[in-house]
């Protein structure tokens, strides 16, 4: 796995995502510690699947249970 500096991957990075393309992972180190990796789409895809869920399907399958209450109370007055 190749590792390249912040500065030289930002200079670079058509040239990274190329690599990426053909299936060569990058690490790009900042003050020569890994910050960050520039991975093939399938590589990412396994460690991030997709999504689709929707917000209603999120609050539903909250472990804690979502209890709602209606304010009862009569509505205010407004004009028009």
């Amino acid at each position: 796995m190749k590792k390249m500096q912040l500065r030289e991957a930002k200079a670079s990075l058509s040239a990274l995502v190329e690599a990426a393309e053909k299936g060569e992972p990058t690490i790009i180190t900042k003050h020569g510690k890994p910050a960050a990796a520039v991975v093939p789409i399938e590589g990412a895809r396994k460690l991030y699947p997709d999504r689709n869920d929707d917000f209603i399907d999120f609050l539903l399958t909250y472990p804690g249970g979502i209890e709602l209450e209606r304010n009862q109370s009569t509505l205010r007055d407004y004009d028009f």
